[in-house]
């Protein structure tokens, strides 16, 4: 009973049910109109068909449009009214008009380094169209003058965080899609409680609908009276609206404007092993010292004053150049933003680019393998070229249903010679590719749809830096304590009822 009070008082489950009764009513009232007047059924049908050319002629992904037009001719009385609410790929035009005018003022910021581009495509042109791209992309610069480092576990990336925190003097701005009542998140307030006692500046930005199941209501005003600011993006409420299908996945901290973190940590306990869910929770992080952390001060601010409807002044929050010039330089490192704002997918271009021009290896760490047709065509055409493709997922899922959709992959790509591996000590929810010993990248992104095409999302493009000898050396720790797959267990493994099953999974991808 205790769990099913739990169930139904919680706010999430209320939100839930809330919008599904407004879906309900409008799909009821149509299908009355419709039984009591036929022409209301034919206009539907009309309808459908306008839209479904709409939704094909769009400039999207093929599978999400493919999974839609399947959607609204098969039940055109709920497919129209769901894909008019929820279909929509960009933000509205409120919201869009809105971030336009903070990017307006925070993009100048991010000026563009010409000297350090230059002895880039001097060195390496390869390196430096991937870089000319996320410029191009999301106006985020390459940079030197950094040191970076990776983490290959949630404890021990938290332990170099708390140490920065307690360094403090300014400022420190975090942002994340989940946060969680335990000892990492006990531990990381009582810090920063700390340092707004001192006066330093602590923002925190939270994805409303990431903390709404875990989190007690009103659980900011208990920050703010401990002097920590908050601003919760895009906040869960029981009504139809197309934004609520965009979520801020994104997870940084930044501190004093030459420090910053970023990667798949999220603060809850099971990120740094203090609790056992789905076995050893295995997860990655970056932290950059120096010019590069621009990037992640600017990219904060500009949500920030998105959500407070404020305007920030970026050069209070910028160190001083003597400073940073101070930093050695360690390779070149591009922190960049991936944002639903607009239809380049800067996320899965950065990956699609690596995998494309890759010519001895491409290793990959995903909690999640929901793959459209480039991705897969990507895959398959490097490893059938020679490169040794391998993907690591997770050996025990968090979710059963998007597991087996992860699964229903497996075989196209290990046909093509694509290696995958399941991470048998427990859930691995890393996101990283590392690349011929010379390219890496680590941040929040997922190989699913959500990620790549509806979130707001972040990563770290690394050239020559410490960072891709560690990854290098950690996908080979990891593949020596995970169970490679072969085509054989997909076979056993799926009979004919499980890959009708799993046909139909991809097919409504794209819509979970």
């Amino acid at each position: 009973m205790k769990r099913i009070f739990k169930l139904l008082t919680n706010r999430l489950f209320i939100i839930g049910v809330m919008i599904l009764l407004q879906i309900a009513w409008i799909v009821v009232f149509l299908a009355d109109f419709s039984v009591r007047y036929n022409f209301v059924s034919a206009i539907i049908n009309v309808v459908a068909v306008i839209l479904a050319f709409f939704v094909i002629t769009r400039w999207s992904n093929p599978s999400v449009k493919l999974s839609w037009v399947f959607f609204i001719m098969m039940v055109p009385i709920v497919g129209v009214p769901v894909y008019l609410i929820f279909g929509r790929p960009g933000l509205t035009r409120g919201t869009r008009k809105r971030m336009d005018a903070r990017n307006a003022v925070i993009e100048p910021f991010l000026k563009e380094h010409t000297g350090v581009t230059d002895e880039l495509r001097k060195e390496h042109p390869q390196a430096a169209l991937q870089s000319d791209y996320i410029w191009y992309a999301s106006h985020d610069p390459i940079c030197d003058h950094t040191i970076s480092r990776y983490y290959k576990c949630g404890e021990e990336l938290f332990e170099a965080m708390l140490a920065d925190i307690r360094k403090a003097e300014k400022f420190i701005f975090l942002e994340y899609f989940i946060l969680d009542t335990g000892e990492m998140y006990d531990t990381l307030v009582a810090e920063l409680a700390k340092k707004a006692a001192e006066g330093v500046d602590v923002r925190l930005i939270y994805d409303d609908v990431g903390c709404v199941n875990k989190m007690p209501a009103h659980f900011y005003r208990n920050l703010q009276q401990k002097g920590i600011k908050c601003a919760a993006f895009n906040p869960a409420r029981p009504v139809l609206a197309i934004i609520m299908n965009h979520r801020d996945h994104r997870k940084i901290m930044v501190i004093d404007g030459m420090v910053s973190y970023t990667g798949g940590v999220n603060i809850a306990d099971e990120y740094i092993n203090k609790i056992d869910r789905f076995g050893y929770w295995k997860d990655t992080g970056v932290r950059l010292e120096g010019e590069a952390t621009r990037n992640f001060t600017v990219m904060f601010l500009e949500m920030w004053d998105y959500i407070v409807d404020g305007s920030s002044d970026c050069t209070a929050y910028l160190p001083d150049p003597a400073l940073i010039e101070q930093i050695p330089t360690q390779g070149y490192v591009q922190p960049y933003g991936d944002t639903p704002l607009d239809s380049e997918n800067v996320g899965e271009n950065v990956y699609l680019n690596m995998i494309t021009r890759a010519t001895k290896y491409v290793y990959i760490y995903t909690p999640y393998l929901i793959l459209d047709q480039e991705m897969t065509v990507a895959l398959c055409n490097a490893a059938k070229s020679g490169v040794d493709v391998r993907i690591v997922t997770p050996g025990i899922p968090d979710k059963r249903m998007v597991f087996l959709l992860t699964r229903s992959h497996y075989m196209r790509l290990l046909e093509s010679g694509v290696r995958i591996y399941e991470y048998t000590p427990g859930f691995l929810h890393a996101k990283c590719f590392v690349c011929d010993d010379e390219y890496a990248t680590v941040g929040s992104i997922n190989l699913d749809y959500r990620s790549l095409y509806l979130h707001f999302e972040c990563g770290v493009f690394f050239y020559q830096t410490p960072v891709v000898a560690q990854v290098y050396e950690d996908m080979q720790e990891t593949f020596a304590v995970s169970r490679e797959v072969f085509v054989e267990d997909c076979q056993r493994k799926h009979p004919f009822g499980m890959q009708m099953l799993h046909a139909f999974l991809r097919l409504i991808a794209p819509l979970l």
